[in-house]
C-alpha cells in the first residue's frame, strides 16, 4: 500500500507540473473575427483612361451585328455596346469611347502595344492566346462555334457531304486551323481558299470563288445578312468547334481585368434580376432585393475595390442588360436572326450557359 501511495503521489506531482508549464489559453469568445477589406492597388490602365477622358476600344473592321458603322458613321453592334458599358462604368458616359477598327493580324499586337485599352472583337479564348500572348480574357461574352455557310442550291444536309469542296476561310484565324483538323479527322478531300479580312472573305464567297464558307456561326450569320440575297444561303447544322468569345485586356493589370470582367458580369446579372436600361433608376430607388441593391450600388460598397464609384454597374446597365444588347443586335428581330441558344441564361425556359458569379 505504501508503494502504491508513493506512485500515485508521483503521478499527481507530474500532472501539476504540466498544468503550470502549459501556456494560458485565450478566453472563449462568441464574437466573429473582423472582416478585413482587401487592399487594391491602382490600375495604370484605369488611370490612363481617366486622364485621356476616353476608352480606346478595339473592334472588328466591319462585322454586322457585332461592330459596324451605320449610315451616319456611328458604330453599332454587340461588341460595341460592351465597350460602351465599360466606358459608362469607368467614366460615367457610354459615349466616351474611341473605336479602333482592327483586323485579325493586328488585334492582339495593338492591345499589347498599348494602342487600345480593351479588345472587344470576336476573339476566341484559347490556351495559346491566354498563356503565350501576354493578354488575359476577362470573361465569355458570347458562346460560339464554327460552322459552314452554303448556297441552298447545293442542297447540302451536312458538312460531311463536302468531300472535294473548296472552302473559303479567313487566314490567321482559329477557323482555318479548325477546318484543317476537321477534314483531316474525317479523311475528306478539300481545298482551302484563305482571305485576310471578313470583307474579302465575304466577297469571295459572294463571287462563288468557293463552294462553302466556314467561320464562327455568328460571323456566318453576319455575312449572310450582308449578301445580295440572304435567303439563298443556309447555315449547315454542323458545329465543329467551341469558340468562347470575350473581351481581352493586357496582362499585368489585374484591377483593369476585374473592371472589365465584372462589368460584363453586371450586364448578365442585371438580366437575371430583371434590371433593364429603362427600369434601373426606379429599381435603385424602390427595390428591397439585396442582390439588386448591391448590383445598383445602393449598398455593399462594391465599387471601392475596383477603384470605381459604387454606382459603376448601374451606369453600365443603362446601356442595356445582356439580354437587351443581344436582342438589339443579334436576336430574331435583328438582321442576324440568331436564337439565344447557349447564350441564354442558365435558368431560362430553354437553358443556356450564361450566368454571373455572385456579386457580394
Amino acid at each position: 500500500m505504501k508503494r502504491l501511495a508513493a506512485v500515485i503521489a508521483v503521478l499527481l506531482a507530474a500532472a501539476a507540473c504540466e498544468r503550470q508549464q502549459a501556456p494560458a489559453q485565450a478566453p472563449a469568445t462568441s464574437q466573429p473575427a473582423p472582416i478585413v477589406a482587401a487592399a487594391t492597388e491602382g490600375s495604370p490602365t484605369l488611370a490612363a483612361v481617366r486622364a485621356r477622358g476616353s476608352l480606346r476600344c478595339g473592334v472588328n473592321t466591319g462585322l454586322a451585328g457585332f461592330a459596324l458603322k451605320d449610315a451616319r458613321g456611328g458604330w453599332r453592334g454587340f461588341d460595341v455596346d460592351v465597350c460602351r458599358a465599360v466606358a459608362a462604368a469607368v467614366l460615367g458616359d457610354p459615349a466616351r469611347v474611341t473605336f479602333v477598327p482592327l483586323d485579325n493580324d493586328r488585334r492582339l499586337s495593338a492591345l499589347k502595344a498599348g494602342e487600345i485599352d480593351l479588345l472587344s472583337r470576336n476573339t476566341s479564348w484559347t490556351f495559346s492566346r491566354d498563356t503565350g500572348e501576354g493578354v488575359d480574357f476577362a470573361g465569355v461574352a458570347y458562346y460560339d462555334g464554327q460552322g459552314f455557310l452554303a448556297p441552298r442550291s447545293l442542297n447540302l444536309q451536312s458538312a460531311t457531304e463536302l468531300s472535294g469542296a473548296k472552302v473559303c476561310v479567313q487566314s490567321g484565324s482559329t477557323s482555318q486551323l479548325n477546318v484543317i483538323d476537321w477534314f483531316k479527322a474525317r479523311g475528306l478531300n478539300y481545298t482551302i481558299a484563305a482571305y485576310p479580312t471578313e470583307a474579302r472573305l465575304r466577297a469571295a464567297y459572294q463571287a462563288e470563288q468557293c463552294d462553302v464558307m466556314t467561320a464562327d456561326i455568328s460571323t456566318l450569320a453576319s455575312t449572310r445578312s450582308l449578301l445580295n440575297n440572304p435567303t439563298d444561303h443556309a447555315l449547315l447544322p454542323d458545329v465543329i468547334s467551341k469558340e468562347p468569345l470575350g473581351p481581352v485586356v493586357r496582362q499585368g493589370d489585374p484591377v483593369w481585368t476585374d473592371i472589365v470582367r465584372w462589368t460584363l458580369n453586371a450586364l448578365i446579372a442585371a438580366e437575371e434580376l430583371g434590371v433593364t436600361a429603362k427600369n434601373a433608376a426606379d429599381m435603385r430607388d424602390s427595390s428591397t432585393n439585396p442582390e439588386v441593391r448591391r448590383l445598383l450600388g445602393v449598398e455593399g460598397g462594391l465599387g471601392r475595390t475596383l477603384g470605381l464609384s459604387d454606382d459603376w454597374a448601374y451606369r453600365a446597365i443603362r446601356v442595356g442588360n445582356y439580354g437587351e444588347i443581344f436582342e438589339r443586335h443579334l436576336g430574331p428581330d435583328s438582321a442576324l436572326r440568331l436564337e439565344r441558344g447557349q447564350n441564354a441564361l442558365w435558368n431560362a425556359e430553354r437553358p443556356g450557359l450564361l450566368y454571373a458569379p455572385p456579386m457580394r
